[in-house]
């Protein structure tokens, strides 16, 4: 399966999961899961959410960030990649001053 982001719609998403700010993402979905492109914007954040029926993999790609797993900071930046297991919460904040762009994969099980 082919998925190309380039016709996929953007979405613009005020304080995503009662986070800060604002993201920008382009989405693909289906039963077993999701594929996002995203980019949280500079101040902005996802808010603190549990995975209740999926894991949450999140690569960067590009800018700097904090996400919080469980209790646990973990630094985030180009190379990074953060996973939330099923049954964790977690939350992303953009710490810098450019976009912090990621490729999540939510993979439902």
């Amino acid at each position: 399966m082919r998925i190309d982001f380039n016709e996929k719609e953007s979405v613009t998403v005020p304080g995503m999961n009662h986070g800060t700010g604002m993201m920008t993402a382009k989405m693909y979905a289906d039963a077993l899961g999701k594929v996002i492109s995203c980019a949280i914007h500079p101040g902005g954040s996802i808010g603190m959410h549990r995975h209740e029926t999926s894991d949450d993999i999140n690569y960067v790609i590009s800018g700097k960030g904090i996400a919080v797993t469980d209790g646990a900071e973990e630094p985030l930046s180009a190379g990074v990649c953060h996973i939330c297991k099923k049954g964790s919460a977690h939350s992303i904040t953009n710490t810098g001053t450019e976009d912090l762009v990621l490729l999540t994969v939510v993979v439902e099980r």
